[in-house]
């Protein structure tokens, strides 16, 4: 049963033989939403951003990161975060990175290196699902439908292995009948384990690669509502290019 889903979503999302074609994306985005003051960013602080991701392993790029003259890299295979200059220079490191976080909580503020390996395995995992759940080593299966403001979403559990960095270990994917992402659902572990209900919509093509380009980031309730008054977190997708495996760029055409 999860297989048929995750058939659907894979075929809408552009299939995998465009995925398969590909070695990374470059996403230019807006992050924004009231948690970064509370984790020491204050409003002035731009977080528009351009992401350079390797689709095959977990491996991104955020530029220009917290200054203009810096770049972030976070590496999954090394557990690691690196603030580095434009031109690639080392600048300081954070490694291991997950173990950094522990004994933060919600309202516990992060330095820049804290802060990019948030961003840096949130987006990797963002922009590679749904393709993700068929990698090595994760599971999915579908779960009873879900029905919400009228609509009825069907829903994969999805359960990713150590070698992932992700928010949690086992995540919820809702899909709509066309088998596109409309929500998911994960603990924050690294900020305090919070639950939250994270939306996905206005999907648009670039080169043939679904993509959602508005996603918000809500607190979710133990019986999976969720508080939808004012969003935490907020990404707005403006382009984006795909990389072959033989180096050209795939221009972005935005499609219905």
């Amino acid at each position: 049963m999860g297989d048929g889903l995750l058939d659907l979503a894979i075929a809408e999302a552009g299939g995998h033989r465009l995925w398969n074609s590909l070695r990374g994306l470059k996403v230019d985005l807006s992050i924004g939403g009231p948690i970064w003051a509370l984790k020491g960013w204050p409003p002035e602080r731009t977080f528009d951003q351009t992401l350079s991701l390797d689709t095959a392993r977990e491996h991104i790029a955020f530029s220009p990161f917290t200054r203009t003259d810096r770049r972030m890299v976070f590496d999954a295979a090394t557990d690691s975060v690196t603030m580095e200059t434009l031109d690639g220079e080392p600048v300081e490191t954070l490694a291991p990175a997950r173990a950094g976080f522990r004994g933060m909580l919600r309202n516990s503020p992060w330095d820049a290196l804290h802060l990019g390996y948030f961003l840096g395995y949130a987006c990797w995992n963002y922009f590679t699902t749904p393709f993700l759940f068929a990698y090595p080593g994760v599971r999915a299966h579908e779960l009873e439908p879900w029905h919400e403001a009228g609509q009825t979403w069907r829903r994969l559990k999805v359960r990713f292995p150590p070698g992932i960095a992700t928010h949690s270990p086992d995540q919820v994917f809702y899909f709509d009948a066309l088998g596109r992402q409309r929500r998911m659902d994960y603990v924050a572990e690294v900020n305090g384990s919070t639950l939250v209900g994270h939306y996905t919509s206005r999907h648009r093509r670039f080169g043939g690669l679904l993509v959602a380009t508005r996603r918000r980031v809500f607190r979710r309730n133990p019986d999976d509502t969720v508080n939808l008054n004012l969003p935490s977190i907020t990404l707005d997708i403006h382009d984006v290019a795909l990389i072959h495996a033989d180096g050209d760029p795939t221009p972005a055409r935005d499609q219905a």
